[in-house]
C-alpha cells in the first residue's frame, strides 16, 4: 500500500525578484550539467595524447558521465520531490564537485572514466531537480514558460559553449583545467542555493522503483555499449547479435514490469499522450544531432585541419551565438503561439547545418563551416524551450521532478547514442579516412532535423 505523507505546500506568493533569483541559481547548476556535457568533448585529442586509448577508450570518458545521468535522471527527480528539492539539489552540487577533483587529478584513462561515473551521479542529482524548483516556484503558466525559455537558453549556451571554453582551458591549463574550473561554479551555487531557494516537496510522496531503475540502467548502458564497441566486435559477429537480443529483451522487460508498477519509474501509459511522447522523442533526437556535431567536429578540426583546441572551440562561436539568441526567443514564442513553429525552424536549420557539412573535405573554406555551425546553434536554440516546456506541461504539477527526469533522461540518452553514432563511423581514423567515415555521420545530423519538424506537428497536437 501506498504511504502518503502530507507535507507543507511549497512557498506561495514569491515576489518577482526572489523569483528571479531562484531562477538564476537553478540555471547556474544547469550551466555547470551542460557545459560538463560538451566541455570534454574539446579535450579528447589532448587526452589521448596524455593517457592513452583509441576512439573508443575516449568515448568512454564523455558516456560514462552520460550514461550514469541518463540512468539516474528519473529516480534523483523523484527522491527530491519526497525528501526536499533543495536538500537533494546541493547534494549533487557536492558530489558533482568532489568528483570533478577526482577527473582533475586522474592518473589513468581508468581513473578517469570511474570519476566521471561519479560526476554522472552528481549531476543526476541537480538537471531535474532544478527543473522542478523553478516549475514550483513559478506557477504562472505564461511566466513560467518564458522562465523555462531561460533556463533552456542557458542549458543551451553551456551545451555549445563548452568546447569554447575547452579549447581555451586546454590550450592555457592543459586538459585537467576543464574539471577544475567546476569548483568556483560549484561553491557559488552551495551559497547561494542555501540563501535564496525554499524548499520544496510534493505533496504526495512516491514510491521508489528499485527494479525499474536497475532495467533502465542496464538497457542504456547496454545499448550505447553495443554502439561504441560494434566497430570492434563487428556489427554482424555473435556477440554483437547477443547484445541486440538483450537490449530488445530488456526493453520489453521494462515496459511490462513498468506497465504494472502501481508507482513506475517511467510510466509507459504517459506516452498514450501525443505531446508528451513527441517532446521525449524530440528531446533525444536534438541531443543525437548536437553530441554527432561536437565530436566529429573536434576530430576534424584537430586531426584533419590541425587546429589547436583553443583555435578549434573558438571557431564553433556561431554555434553558441546560435542558442543564445534563439533559445529565449523561442521561450517567447510558445508562451505566445505554443511550440510548432520553434519545433518546425529548429529541424529545418539543424536539416541545413547537417547537409553542409556531409560536403566538407580537408580544404572547406572557413566561411562554409561557420554558416554550418550557426545554423546548428540556431537548431539547438530553438528546439529546447518547446521540447521542455510541452513534457512539462504532460505531467501533473506534483509530479515535476519526474517529468523533469524524463526528458533530462531523453537528452542525456541522445547526448550517449550520439557520441556512439559518431565514434563508430570514424573510429580510429584519421586524416582523409576521418573525413570520409565522418560523412554518414554528418547525414545522421541532418536526418535529426528532419525528425524535428515532424516532432513540431506532433507535440503541437
Amino acid at each position: 500500500m501506498t504511504t502518503t505523507r502530507l507535507v507543507a505546500a511549497p512557498p506561495q506568493g514569491l515576489g518577482p525578484r526572489r523569483r528571479r533569483t531562484v531562477l538564476a541559481v537553478c540555471c547556474l547548476s544547469l550551466f555547470l550539467v551542460g557545459m560538463d556535457t560538451t566541455i570534454v568533448n574539446i579535450g579528447l585529442p589532448a587526452i589521448g595524447r596524455d593517457l592513452g586509448g583509441g576512439t573508443r577508450g575516449l568515448e568512454w570518458i564523455v558516456d560514462a558521465y552520460t550514461l550514469v545521468l541518463a540512468g539516474l535522471l528519473i529516480t534523483s527527480g523523484a527522491v527530491a520531490d519526497r525528501v526536499g528539492r533543495r536538500r537533494v539539489f546541493q547534494t549533487g552540487l557536492v558530489v558533482f564537485g568532489v568528483a570533478s577533483v577526482g577527473c582533475a587529478v586522474a592518473p589513468s584513462l581508468g581513473v578517469l572514466v570511474a570519476a566521471r561515473v561519479v560526476q554522472g551521479v552528481g549531476a543526476s542529482m541537480l538537471s531535474p531537480v532544478a527543473l522542478a524548483i523553478v516549475v514550483n516556484a513559478i506557477t504562472d503558466p505564461r511566466e513560467r514558460a518564458r522562465a523555462i525559455g531561460v533556463w533552456a537558453a542557458v542549458f543551451g549556451v553551456s551545451m555549445a559553449a563548452g568546447p569554447v571554453v575547452g579549447g581555451a582551458l586546454v590550450s592555457a591549463v592543459g586538459w585537467r583545467g576543464v574539471f577544475w574550473v567546476n569548483l568556483p561554479v560549484i561553491v557559488g551555487a552551495l551559497v547561494l542555493s542555501a540563501v535564496f531557494v525554499p524548499e520544496s516537496r510534493a505533496a504526495r510522496a512516491r514510491r521508489l522503483d528499485p527494479p525499474g531503475q536497475v532495467l533502465l540502467m542496464l538497457l542504456v548502458g547496454l545499448t550505447v555499449g553495443v554502439l561504441i564497441e560494434g566497430p570492434r566486435l563487428g556489427w554482424g559477429s555473435d556477440r554483437a547479435l547477443a547484445g541486440y537480443g538483450a537490449v530488445l529483451g530488456l526493453g520489453v522487460v521494462f515496459v511490462l514490469l513498468e506497465s504494472r508498477r502501481a508507482e513506475p519509474l517511467m510510466d509507459p501509459r504517459l506516452f498514450r499522450r501525443r505531446s508528451f511522447a513527441g517532446a521525449v522523442f524530440g528531446a533525444v533526437v536534438v541531443f543525437v544531432a548536437l553530441n554527432v556535431t561536437l565530436l566529429l567536429n573536434t576530430l576534424y578540426l584537430q586531426h584533419v585541419r590541425g587546429m589547436s583546441p583553443a583555435a578549434a572551440g573558438a571557431l564553433t562561436l556561431p554555434m553558441a551565438v546560435g542558442a543564445t539568441v534563439c533559445a529565449p526567443w523561442a521561450g517567447r514564442m510558445v508562451g505566445q503561439r505554443g511550440p510548432r513553429l520553434p519545433l518546425a525552424l529548429a529541424g529545418a536549420f539543424t536539416a541545413a547545418g547537417g547537409l553542409v557539412l556531409a560536403g566538407v573535405d580537408a580544404r572547406t573554406p572557413w566561411p562554409v563551416l561557420l554558416c554550418a555551425y550557426l545554423a546548428i546553434g540556431v537548431g539547438f536554440g530553438f528546439a529546447n524551450a518547446p521540447l521542455t516546456n510541452t513534457a512539462v506541461s504532460g505531467l501533473p504539477a506534483e509530479r515535476a521532478g519526474v517529468a523533469g527526469g524524463t526528458t533530462s533522461t531523453a537528452r542525456q540518452v541522445g547526448a550517449a547514442v550520439g557520441i556512439a553514432v559518431a565514434g563508430a563511423f570514424v573510429s580510429d581514423g584519421g586524416g582523409g579516412g576521418l573525413v570520409a567515415g565522418a560523412r554518414p555521420g554528418w547525414l545522421v545530423v541532418a536526418g535529426c532535423g528532419v525528425l524535428l519538424v515532424g516532432v513540431a506537428g506532433v507535440a503541437a497536437g
